[in-house]
């Protein structure tokens, strides 16, 4: 017998393969350890923000870090953390937690190949937080904090293509312009269900174990908003109204744009 002809251990397919094990090395690690902030400092010229949103600061690393972010004049601070890819989804999975100074917003946004983003999140919202804003809109103020149960969006083909979510009040107090007087009444625990429509978006608002809607809202896609408020709502706050009227009749209707431009 003779012996086999040894052969080399650097061979073409194995330098190949060292090769690119070394290049994804290398590409992890930048993922681990790159600074967010100069991966922010390189992309925000390329990055279009609303007017209302302003970016400032960024720290930690583009696997695990947060940023400091002003959304329409309230602070807000963004942490996020990068999971494992799935390569057979085409998705990456990212945990994130939104907080202001009182309210909160938990959850996890999927990346999918090429251009889709979804985001399931529950959290809580301190309405005292907002109050100035409501107020300067002239709008309802409601006492104590809403749970935000849960929130499914998802974002593809360059729009919303599911907006999904519920959430509850405990009741409380509520107060609301009255010419140049604030009226208030004590209304029972509230309920709000978020779906998705042909044209837009859905807002139901309800008593808990009640019958039908108290008021609903529609934000369309052209950027339009459309609201009705129902003589049930009227009941649940104790206020007068013609006894003619059902729990089920609108009283009150008004479609306006919440976005400039829009009609």
């Amino acid at each position: 017998m003779s012996d086999a002809e040894p052969k080399p251990f650097l061979r073409p397919g194995k330098v190949f393969l060292l090769l690119l094990l070394g290049a994804l090395v290398y590409l992890l690690s930048l993922v681990f350890f790159v600074p967010a902030g100069w991966v922010w400092q390189q992309a925000s010229s390329h990055v279009s923000l609303p007017a209302q949103v302003k970016v400032r600061q960024v720290a930690g690393t583009l696997w695990d870090g947060e940023a400091g972010i002003v959304v329409a004049g309230f602070p807000l601070r963004l942490d996020w953390q990068l999971n494992t890819p799935s390569v057979s989804g085409l998705e990456w999975p990212v945990r994130i937690s939104v907080q202001s100074s009182r309210s909160s917003l938990n959850g996890n946004v999927t990346i999918g190949w090429p251009t889709s983003v979804q985001l399931d999140a529950n959290g809580r919202v301190t309405v005292a937080e907002f109050e100035d804003l409501i107020r300067d809109s002239g709008g309802a103020m409601i006492e104590g904090e809403v749970a935000i149960d849960q929130v499914n969006v998802v974002w593809a083909d360059n729009r919303i293509t599911r907006a999904e979510g519920s959430g509850r009040w405990d009741g409380g107090q509520v107060t609301w312009p009255m010419g140049s007087q604030r009226g208030q009444a004590e209304f029972p625990p509230m309920q709000a269900i978020m779906d998705t429509t042909q044209g837009g978006v859905s807002l139901t608002v309800s008593e808990q174990g009640g019958q039908g809607p108290a008021a609903d809202g529609l934000i369309l896609w052209n950027g339009m908003m459309e609201l009705r408020v129902y003589k049930r709502m009227v009941d649940l706050a104790g206020q007068p109204w013609s006894e003619s009227a059902s729990p089920g009749d609108v009283i009150f209707r008004v479609r306006q744009p919440l976005v400039p431009g829009a009609r």
